[in-house]
């Protein structure tokens, strides 16, 4: 929640300073770049493949041998990873052209483009070593620090950002400079903040590069299907970008700033859960506990549709008033809230899915297939182009992002089939029936935000201060009808989940 909330602090200080327009699009494209391959290497493959094979090694090898190989993985991908940010320098140029073709028609953008990106490509190297340390600390039990991590990011980004944005074009720099190396600085501050909790599990490095290695050969092993998976994800986003591009000047900050609002609850819940739960999947398939696997699975789903169906709802109902309040000054204007609104609760629709999958991903790891998320990566591409191609002359930016939420919930469906015949079934009814009380509640919820937007229609127009009060008051008495009701209707995952919470808070007490 505090990166999540520093995220959209960040957002909000580009929003003020750069708006919607030609300099952020061209931060948004840079910034993808780099982006785009820490997917591909870091949140993605790396860190599913390391932790699947650590996990492993911690059970069933020697603690030196252990730290070996976390030594070994580190440092065979700083060395990978710094000739991709050398390669990704001396291209920048070829790249761009070919994300953002459109750009060469507004005079200086692709230039700026071109610049950035060069500045932010070594961001890739400290995030993608950081989700290698994040995986020693998860499989060691220690996921606080880890979480925290991505707000040094932010931290970063903003303070420094900002510092060097407001300093940079007294020396005839662009502002927008200053934001770039506020981002790599940020990159810095994640891996190093994670490295003294490191250095308390009992990690002893050891500078060693052994190509034979056997750990390190399964993970790479366990990447290469995993990055084709995650090729197609990024042959999505390359024909997205391309796309927004072409619907003229601010769709890509428009796609951005709605995208970035609604990975909030898609960290908070779907990311959180799958950080959580991949080591525990981990030690079960190794144990070839398949009970305990299915429990773990349906459990950390139903909690995901707890979660994000209700946060759906309130984005969809409430994106507009939500986009004024966290975005519309400085720079950015009434007309960029209203397209942003609008694109957030196209993107709202596939946050169920998008949050299930991060926690359905994990599962084929665990269990061996990781060809099956390469699969359904694959199958989206055609969705993807094919929402876009249907709707793009009437829709513009938004369909893309309704584009985005289809293909989502068609990879959401196929996984869950294919699960479910892989674990020779799960608890299917159980999972339904929760679905069904989350439902019940969530019409609830929906029906106080109706009342709340005829009721206080004057408050919602009214200064910044009365629209955030009656946004909060709205939300508080919506969330306490939504988690009452679906109390009482007996979903099981939110009574183990206040009777934890309770329980820490007594301890404490």
């Amino acid at each position: 929640m505090c990166s999540r909330v520093l995220g959209l602090i960040r957002e909000q200080v580009f929003a003020g300073l750069f708006g919607a327009g030609m300099v952020y699009d061209a931060f948004v494209v840079a910034f993808r770049i780099p982006n785009l391959l820490r997917d591909l290497f870091a949140e993605g493959a790396l860190s599913a493949a390391f932790v699947t094979v650590f996990s492993a090694s911690d059970k069933q090898r020697s603690a030196a041998e252990t730290w070996r190989l976390a030594s070994n993985v580190l440092n065979f991908f700083l060395v990978l990873l710094s000739l991709i940010t050398l390669l990704t320098i001396v291209f920048a140029g070829e790249i761009v052209a070919l994300l953002a073709p459109d750009f060469s028609a507004t005079a200086g953008k692709a230039e700026l483009t071109v610049l950035l990106t060069r500045v932010m490509s070594p961001f890739l190297i400290c995030i993608s070593l950081a989700a290698v340390v994040m995986g020693i600390l998860n499989t060691k039990g220690r996921f606080f620090v880890p979480a925290m991590a991505s707000s040094f990011f932010n931290l970063g980004s903003i303070a420094g950002g900002t510092a060097l944005a407001l300093i940079l074009p007294r020396f005839g720099q662009p502002a927008i400079l200053g934001m770039a190396i506020g981002t790599l600085l940020g990159g810095m501050l994640q891996l190093g903040m994670q490295l003294p909790a490191l250095w308390r599990t009992g990690f002893a490095y050891r500078l060693v590069l052994d190509l034979g290695d056997p750990g390190l050969r399964r993970v790479l092993v366990l990447m290469i299907p995993a990055i084709i998976g995650m090729s197609a994800t990024q042959i999505t986003l390359f024909i997205n970008t391309n796309f927004a591009a072409s619907c003229g000047e601010g769709a890509v900050s428009w796609l951005y700033y709605a995208f970035r609002l609604v990975q909030l609850p898609i960290g908070l819940f779907g990311v959180a859960l799958s950080i959580a739960m991949l080591p525990v999947l981990s030690r079960q398939a190794a144990d070839r506990d398949v009970a305990a696997m299915k429990e773990t699975m349906v459990s950390s789903l139903t909690m995901v549709f707890a979660l994000t169906i209700p946060a759906t709802a309130g984005l969809v109902i409430l994106a507009e008033p939500i986009i004024r309040i966290i975005y519309e000054r400085g720079a950015f204007t009434a007309a960029d809230t209203l397209a942003t609104a609008e694109t957030l609760a196209c993107y709202a629709l596939g946050l169920l899915a998008y949050s299930a999958n991060k926690v359905l991903v994990p599962a084929f790891y665990a269990l061996d297939k990781t060809r099956i998320p390469v699969i359904a990566s694959f199958l989206a591409i055609a969705v993807n182009v094919g929402i876009v191609l249907l709707t793009i002359d009437s829709l513009q930016h938004r369909a893309i992002a309704l584009a985005t939420s289809g293909t989502m919930l068609l990879n959401f469906l196929f996984l869950m089939t294919v699960l479910y015949f892989s674990l020779d079934g799960y608890p299917l009814r159980r999972l339904l029936l929760g679905a069904g009380k989350v439902a019940l509640a969530t019409a609830a919820l929906s029906l106080v935000l109706f009342l709340s937007k005829g009721a206080f229609a004057t408050w919602w127009a009214g200064d910044i201060l009365r629209q955030g009060a009656v946004l909060g008051a709205s939300i508080a008495v919506a969330t306490l009808s939504y988690t009452t009701l679906l109390s009482l209707l007996g979903l099981s995952e939110l009574n183990v989940f206040v009777e934890k919470l309770a329980a820490r808070f007594r301890r404490r007490g």
